[in-house]
């Protein structure tokens, strides 16, 4: 199984909710998938990721959207998920149609507890589909597709309770715009990973020029571990940080200083906690969707390494994904933020010229982000890579994710 999520942000650029993409087969290698209508069975594939994970690791406390089809709908979701059915959208597909059946099913999961939405809904078929819509709490809309004032009153008038959520929002100018403008509850597109590409006249905070300072620290061939241990010493949060991690891996360890508790863990492992720690502070006034993406490419980097056979190249691979969003989070071009910490020639080819032996993976990451299913089983088809290894990588990124939060 291939699975990704897609976050959902507010007009605040605040997370509300994810959207969860998931396929089972590889359509390249099963060719009878590709056809129009054809599903992944009669379960809601998605579903079995929320089970088997949990709806807390993979979204904490926000909603996930979850694609049914004219199949899977009348599949048992109780017995396929036990998450609470109000953290639960079903979402519709192009293939239910606005028959009897269909409608009398959606009432079912309404009384249930369920919430609906449904997608690629074009506008002249909004009247042949009132009864649906009637029962939808969510619409996912191409805003470019349509007249966003019309939309507004049209909506207001027939169907108040239902809440238009704006997809394809490719750019920050398109966001803002449309929040501004408003009438939309959430907004779905790449707006919030675009790379900056404008120079700006602007100084990076004192406080980030310290995890700048402690980052080309550590990511020098060989650096001192009390060097690092006294630039750590100054930031109250990573200090803490450290300590809990530390006490996490050892047992019955007195840690008299913050030396000490850098020497427990070693050169290695502490050269990595930095970079990890370091980010999520560099990126506590960036949206919070920044930071789960950096680590979360970092580890799924880290993890496909193998898979590309890379596993001597694992640790640059984790530095590149984590690296990915430097830009977003400096507010700077990529080139000048990668300027400003040490990374190797590997990393800076596939963040600035997207070119090198590291850059195919970074490609991968972001077109299994985007649930581009087709491009990515060409890929894994072209390097003879499994689905399920690749799967297991992206979930375990999960899972170390959540832990790192709960440490």
């Amino acid at each position: 199984m291939l699975a990704t999520l897609i976050p959902l942000f507010d007009e605040t650029m605040t997370v509300k909710a994810y959207s969860l993409f998931a396929q089972k087969e590889n359509r390249l290698l099963n060719p009878s998938y590709l056809g129009p209508g054809i599903t992944d069975g009669v379960n809601v594939v998605g579903l079995d990721l929320v089970e088997s994970m949990g709806i807390e690791t993979l979204s904490a406390d926000k909603e996930i959207f979850v694609e049914i089809n004219s199949i899977s709908i009348f599949s048992n979701l109780d017995e396929q998920c036990t998450a609470p059915h109000e953290r639960l959208i079903l979402l519709a597909d192009h293939t239910i149609t606005p028959d009897e059946m269909y409608i009398r099913r959606f009432r079912e999961l309404k009384e249930k507890g369920y919430y609906l939405a449904i997608r690629k809904l074009p506008i002249e078929k909004f009247e042949a589909y009132q009864e649906v819509l009637r029962l939808m709490d969510y619409i996912l809309l191409d805003y470019k597709k349509l007249n966003i004032g019309n939309a507004k009153l049209f909506f207001n008038k027939y169907y108040p309770n239902i809440k238009m959520c704006a997809v394809n929002v490719d750019s920050q100018e398109e966001y803002n715009i449309l929040t501004k403008m408003g009438g939309f509850s959430l907004y779905e597109g790449k707006f919030f990973r675009l790379p900056v590409t404008v120079s700006k006249e602007t100084e990076v905070a004192p406080l980030k020029v310290n995890y700048i300072e402690l980052l080309n620290i550590v990511n020098d061939a060989d650096f001192d571990l009390s060097e690092a241990a006294d630039v750590i010493g100054k930031d109250t949060a990573l200090v803490i940080s450290l300590l809990k991690m530390v006490n996490r891996m050892t047992v019955n360890s007195e840690i008299t200083s913050i030396r000490h508790a850098a020497a427990m863990l070693g050169q290695r492992e502490l050269k990595k906690w930095i970079n990890t720690a370091v980010t999520n502070e560099l990126c506590a006034d960036r949206p919070s969707e920044i930071t789960r993406l950096s680590l979360l490419r970092a580890r799924f980097a880290e993890n496909l390494a193998p898979l590309f056979e890379m596993a001597v190249h694992s640790s640059e691979l984790f530095l590149m994904g984590l690296f990915s969003v430097l830009d977003l989070i400096l507010d700077k071009p990529m080139k000048e933020a990668l300027n400003m910490v040490k990374v190797s020639k590997s990393i800076e080819e596939a963040l600035i010229e997207h070119k090198g032996e590291l850059a195919p993976v970074l490609d991968f990451i972001i077109q299994y982000e985007n649930a581009s299913w087709q491009e990515v089983s060409r890929q894994m088809l072209l390097r003879q890579i499994d689905m399920d290894p690749v799967y297991d990588a992206y979930t375990q990124s999960l899972q170390w994710y959540r832990d790192l939060l709960g440490a």
